[in-house]
């Protein structure tokens, strides 16, 4: 099929998307270090953005949903957002940073369900998959993280990031100027509709699992770089994970949607779920720094099958004018929910009883999420 000028540009988009968060994630922290931050210090300024999103995701989701446009909140919100990071890399004072970074992921996060939502729309429309636009933020993103390292010993280490965050952010910003709303069903939602959502109870108890799969995977974000660190990798090894992480999505996005519609989303969550106990399971007990890299090639058939299927089972559980409302609420219990608890437990385990705790705690939720999604299942055939 002849790719357009939307497909291409959304896939543009994800691209420079997650290029740019590849400078962002991994080198926050060590920028400010640098400014002289104390670890207890960045640690609370790392925690704004799971914190912010728990308020942002939804509320700019249904402010897309109310004005049936995904493209011109999109363009407001990063605009908002690069504001956000004049202030956070042009100024110095710990109050103004950590003011400056709730505005960046105020207004940063809640794009990316907006952008999931659109591709969603436009790759149905034109019998494509979600995934085949989606890999692309996955080569964005692993591209980056593999070069960024030398680009930066090249050009003045790490305080010289804001420089290739904004110059990346350049891109986004034309290539939306070539992406066009998919309109849905026309209709204007209104805060009181939002109750129907909240009275899904299908959709309700699917974000509950989802929030139980997803609490260790976030704990496995925010923490696997210094549990490395603590068993003796360099901060360029733990660039390699992130960047293996995310090359392993490729294959299953550009692939998964050819098998997906065989077999039913939960039972999908299920197998993701099984494979993500034994993905923890075998952190636990490997110490090898090189070997904990080497397995992050798992992220191809735990998270990617995961965010995928999330995703499309949203929109089936959804009205259609709910699209936008519905991924945002996704992403807040992701992003938002579990980022904040896998990064508490995860923290105060490690600090308890070492590293290898967490991927305990991380086998025995991933174990009861598997039982939960094919439980589930089971009383949903039964049923019918």
């Amino acid at each position: 099929m002849k790719l357009d000028k939307q497909i291409i540009s959304l896939s543009g988009v994800n691209f420079f998307y997650y290029a740019s968060s590849a400078i962002l994630l991994p080198y926050l922290p060590l920028y400010l270090q640098v400014k002289g931050y104390s670890a207890s210090e960045i640690g609370l300024l790392m925690m704004i953005g799971p914190f912010i999103s728990i308020f942002a995701q939804p509320f700019w989701g249904y402010v897309s949903d109310r004005f049936n446009s995904v493209k011109n909140i999109v363009f407001l919100l990063w605009v908002l957002s690069l504001l956000g990071s004049f202030g956070l890399f042009l100024t110095n004072g710990y109050g103004l940073t950590l003011g400056f970074i709730l505005l960046l992921y105020f207004f940063l996060l809640p794009s990316v369900p907006l952008i999931d939502n659109l591709v969603v729309k436009s790759t149905a429309h034109r019998g494509m998959s979600y995934g085949s636009v989606r890999l692309w933020g996955s080569i964005g993103f692993s591209g980056v993280a593999l070069v960024s390292g030398l680009l930066l010993d090249e050009f003045g280490g790490v305080a010289s990031i804001p420089y290739f965050y904004w110059v990346l952010w350049i891109f986004p910003f034309l290539l939306l100027a070539f992406i066009k709303d998919e309109k849905g069903s026309g209709q204007r939602i209104t805060l009181s509709a939002i109750s129907v959502i909240f009275k899904n109870k299908s959709f309700l108890w699917f974000m509950l699992m989802i929030l139980i799969i997803s609490i260790p995977h976030r704990m496995n974000d925010a923490l696997l770089g210094l549990y490395l660190n603590k068993l003796g990798a360099s901060d360029a090894m733990v660039s390699w994970a992130w960047a293996i992480a995310a090359c392993s999505e490729i294959p299953i996005f550009a692939l998964i949607n050819r098998y997906i519609h065989r077999y039913h989303e939960l039972t999908i969550l299920g197998i993701a779920s099984v494979l993500y106990t034994l993905r923890w399971l075998l952190y636990t007990f490997i110490s090898d720094p090189w070997v904990l890299i080497g397995l992050q090639v798992t992220h191809m058939f735990t998270f990617a099958v995961l965010w995928i299927v999330a995703v499309q089972y949203v929109v089936r559980l959804l009205p259609e004018q709910f699209g936008s409302t519905g991924q945002s609420i996704l992403a807040m219990v992701f992003m938002g929910l579990a980022g904040i608890i896998g990064g508490a437990v995860g923290g105060w385990l490690s600090e308890q009883w070492g590293g290898a705790s967490m991927y305990v705690f991380a086998t025995v939720m991933s174990a009861i999420a598997a039982g939960m999604f094919f439980g589930t299942q089971a009383v949903m055939r039964g049923r019918s």
